[in-house]
């Protein structure tokens, strides 16, 4: 590897690294440094960093293992199979692996799976020459250096310092007389999503992490959370398409493992769809004395599927954000009634509009009852695009309800929902409407 190489950020040297053929990726990446193949290893993506592991010995996996961060070894034990983990288990040191076993212990979307337990610490009795002698002797293994967090002879957290005000202050000053006992921390509990909107609110690059008694046991940074919120939304857009979420990259997930993640839904899918054909058996009289009615179904029913993903990404990604909570369906189902019914409104009179000038221009004879048809088509989309958005609005409240979660209310499952009890409203409507003219 040449000197410029040397010279690139991690994560540059990561996506150099990880297009390389097996074998060359392996011997490219031992002939880093220790720092670098730390640096670098966190960059690659879970299926490089299995295949370097697996393709280097003992006394290499035992170096990079021990001077990984406890946040980034948590997640290796968290992704990687149990042959694989047990292995790399034996290689931490007993004390770390006493942190990486705690962690681990957290549920996993819990904040507590991100800290880690490398940080600064202070008593208030110190002084800031004091804290500054720590920096330099246990600085190099902290996850940041810009706070510094004091704690009382419990090792309760009491306050945190910025570096700036120790650096500013008098190396006689004693922190007892720098703290104010405010600060801002998250519950080891608390899930992720709750901690991204502290972190947000207060806008800290890293927060401490406490236990229920107070006591500080890690921090986390705000780009662990980020790294973690990245992988949660696409395993949710995934989900959202009818599909479970990938363990792997798209690139890197194998045939087999695809077909597997994407077949259950397709199947339940499918059979759903297969009600569709029974409900146009069903109309099938209707169909036949009425051949015009025909032209209209996929405008009815992609309409109202249209309408119901609308509501269903709009509710999901409002429950996501805690903007909407499982009491507020009430509320939701209320707005969707207005909002569908206009939409629906909407479609239908641009869809009588549509029949009216086909019909006066002569593109299409729809026969002499064209302005009951017409208003079939109209009343037919006010009726399907309101049920639509009623459905995809009200689902994943419903998932949720059972302990499901809310993406999985994905946009083929509300389509085809729709679709079926689409085409019973359209020609329901018809009958209405079309009964002793057409039918």
């Amino acid at each position: 590897m040449s000197n410029t190489d040397n010279q690139l950020h991690p994560a540059d040297l990561a996506e150099q690294i990880a297009i390389l053929e097996p074998k060359d990726k392996i011997l490219t990446f031992l002939k880093l440094s220790k720092d670098q193949k730390i640096e670098v290893f966190s960059y690659f993506d879970t299926a490089d960093q299995r295949e370097v592991l697996e393709g280097m010995g003992d006394k290499g996996i035992r170096e990079l293992i021990e001077n990984m961060a406890p946040d980034d070894r948590t997640q290796l034990l968290t992704d990687f199979p149990d042959n694989l983990i047990r292995k790399m288990i034996r290689y931490i040191r007993p004390e770390d692996r006493k942190d990486a076993l705690a962690l681990l212990g957290y549920a996993e979307d819990s904040i507590g799976r991100l800290m880690t337990p490398h940080y600064i610490k202070a008593r208030p009795n110190w002084t800031v020459r004091k804290v500054l002698d720590q920096i330099k002797i246990f600085g190099e293994k902290a996850e940041t250096l810009n706070f510094v967090y004091i704690v009382d002879q419990d090792n309760k957290l009491i306050d945190d310092l910025r570096i700036g005000q120790l650096l500013m202050a008098d190396e006689d000053t004693l922190l007892s007389e720098m703290i104010d006992y405010t600060f801002v921390s998250i519950t080891s509990t608390q899930k992720i999503e709750e901690a991204l909107k502290i972190f947000q609110k207060y806008e800290r690059e890293a927060l401490p992490i406490i236990s229920e008694h107070g006591v500080l046991v890690g921090i986390v940074t705000f780009d662990d959370i980020l790294d973690r919120m990245e992988d949660r939304d696409t395993e949710d857009i995934q989900k959202f398409g009818g599909s479970e979420g990938l363990d792997l990259s798209y690139t890197d997930t194998k045939l087999f493992t695809m077909v597997e993640k994407r077949a259950g839904w397709l199947i339940i899918l499918f059979i759903g769809e297969m009600l569709t054909a029974s409900a146009m058996q069903y109309f099938e009289s209707e169909l036949e004395t009425a051949i015009v009615l025909g032209l209209f179904i996929p405008l009815i029913i992609s309409s109202g599927g249209n309408s119901g993903s609308q509501a269903a990404s709009l509710i999901i990604r409002s429950m996501a954000l805690k903007e909407l909570k499982l009491k507020d369906w009430w509320y939701v189902m209320k707005k969707e009634l207005l909002s569908g019914f206009l939409l629906g409104a909407i479609l239908g009179t641009i869809g009588f509009i549509r029949i009216t000038i086909w019909e006066k221009t002569g593109l299409y004879d729809y026969g002499e009852h064209w302005v009951l048809i017409g208003l079939t088509i109209a009343l037919s989309l006010v009726f399907v695009v309101l049920w639509g958005s009623l459905s995809g609005s009200l689902i994943p409240f419903l998932l949720r309800r059972v302990g499901m979660d809310p993406a999985t209310a994905s946009a083929p499952f509300v389509a085809t929902l729709v679709d079926v009890t689409g085409l019973v409203i359209y020609f329901s409507t018809a009958l209405l409407i079309l009964s002793g003219t057409l039918l």
